[in-house]
């Protein structure tokens, strides 16, 4: 009987140990205020004793990938041009960029920005890209920029036939206005990620329309981007909440077992992981042809950095190389702030109604312009602009951040 007591006075000591502690620890979602960077806080630890990774993250400030032309020799925004870019921004998306009247193809898109678009505050950096020290991505090498040519002149030659050519629109820049091409009927220079002006089939489409556009390495961008995280001992799961409706399930394998054989090709890659400290660093090789990052595709290498700095803040640093792409190799570096887990527990989006309402209805119209045209009621198909027409943004309407 007295062990018994002894028992349970131990084990209600150690509860209350653990009410003492868990009423000391950080409250989620604290941050000091009108900072930039969360309250400094332990990181947890799994129960096995990795590093805790896990949770809802996403971006909290609006920082581009490659710094604006206007900031070349500045790596960080003061307070005041930070304010001042909020309030440039916010005008900008107050206006709705529709087209006009007089100019149809000046639309930047068929959403409202204001309504429809993720906005958040200017960060600090003026770029994601830490290294090289200018914030840009590399040059490319010459056996990118022949591929980069031979798209683009597959491009302008589908388009040669339409009002964007014989407008002179920015659609048609570096081409000419002609005949329809005999190029229409030509297998593309490579596995097109890109839209042609052609719908022979869902891809001439660009990845975007076919509901494919989520990518590794991923940034986020305008139309959302959340991460989460759930670990095991031996791998490390994450879900890329990302672009409209196109998120991906991600599986890290936390191993010293080695890559795929190098004929076995996926489109994200072949990831493994593997813990160096208080760091998990992910090994990405095995990309497949159809990838294409900047131009990057089945020799592209990354090599990743994820780290709890603190209680809210995962912290990401990726380098990236191809030395068919690129003439050095590039890092971005970016931290994501914890989101409330109960919150958020339910939604995702899994929709896509680009691919699911929007291409087969663009392939059926291709199929009815070529009928109506063998049957002389109609133009020449080649004549009709479905991709590459428009004029762009104006000026004014343009995010100063890209």
């Amino acid at each position: 009987m007295k062990r018994r007591l002894l028992e349970k006075g131990g084990a209600g000591a150690a509860l209350v140990a653990v009410l003492v502690l868990l009423s000391l620890a950080p409250v989620a979602g604290q941050t000091q205020a009108g900072g930039e960077q969360p309250q400094a806080a332990p990181a947890a630890a799994t129960p096995w004793g990795d590093p805790d990774l896990q949770g809802l993250w996403t971006t909290r400030y609006d920082t581009p990938l490659q710094r604006p032309a206007r900031f070349a020799d500045q790596e960080f925004f003061s307070d005041e041009e930070r304010a001042a870019l909020d309030i440039e921004r916010t005008a900008i998306l107050e206006r709705d960029p529709r087209p006009t009247v007089g100019n149809p193809l000046a639309s930047g898109g068929a959403y409202n920005r204001a309504v429809f678009l993720t906005h958040k505050e200017t960060g600090r950096r003026t770029s994601l890209i830490v290294d090289p020290p200018n914030g840009r991505i590399p040059p490319l090498t010459p056996e990118a920029e022949e591929r980069r040519q031979a798209l683009r002149e597959y491009q302008l030659a589908l388009l040669q036939a339409t009002d964007t050519c014989k407008d002179g629109l920015s659609g048609c820049a570096g081409g000419e206005y002609g005949p329809p091409s005999p190029r229409r009927d030509e297998t593309p220079p490579m596995y097109l990620t890109v839209n042609v002006n052609r719908a022979n089939g869902p891809e001439d489409r660009g990845l975007g329309e076919r509901c494919m556009l989520g990518r590794l390495p991923d940034f986020g961008g305008a139309a959302g981007f959340v991460l989460q995280v759930v670990q095991s001992p031996e791998a490390v799961s994450i879900f890329y909440d990302t672009g409209q409706g196109q998120g991906w399930q991600r599986v890290i394998p936390v191993t010293d077992r080695p890559h795929l054989p190098s004929d076995v090709r996926q489109w994200r890659g072949d990831s493994r992981g593997r813990w160096e400290g208080d760091t998990l660093v992910v090994d990405v090789t095995n990309f497949g042809p159809k990838t294409d990052f900047f131009g990057a595709r089945e020799n592209l290498h990354l090599v990743e950095r994820w780290r709890r700095v603190d209680a809210e803040t995962l912290e990401y640093v990726v380098t990236i190389e191809d030395p068919t792409t690129w003439t050095r190799p590039w890092t971005v570096a970016l931290n994501l702030a914890l989101q409330d887990n109960q919150a958020n527990r339910i939604y995702r989006e899994p929709r896509c109604h680009e691919g699911n309402y929007g291409m087969p209805g663009l392939l059926a119209g291709a199929r009815a312009d070529e009928r109506a045209y063998a049957e002389g009621r109609g133009p020449h198909p080649a004549t009709i602009c479905s991709a590459g027409c428009g004029a762009g943004l104006a000026a004014e309407d343009r995010d100063p951040l890209r």
